[in-house]
């Protein structure tokens, strides 16, 4: 402590450090916390990427464009099946 400054000035020029080194500290965190968020998004988007491939090409358009048919036909022939008991 200087004995020359007067104690409010002494006390405003260490809040004032306190609060640079504060500042400092929180942002060197965040961008350590940033860099970190990246190298895990890096790792865990590529294997999202290919499982979603994945299964793209496992029900691809063909397979469910199949599905949709078979399902109509089996609907269709419900429909009759219910028609021809309501005549009877």
């Amino acid at each position: 402590m200087d004995d020359d400054k007067p104690i409010p000035e002494q006390m405003a020029d260490a809040m004032s450090t306190a609060a640079a080194a504060t500042t400092e500290a929180a942002k060197t965190a965040v961008k350590k916390v940033r860099k970190a968020a990246k190298k895990v998004a890096k790792k865990v988007t590529p294997k999202k990427a290919k499982k979603a491939k994945k299964a793209s090409k496992k029900s691809g358009a063909k397979k469910s464009a199949k599905k949709a048919v078979k399902k109509f036909v089996k609907k269709a022939a419900r429909k009759k099946k219910k028609a021809k008991k309501s005549k009877r």
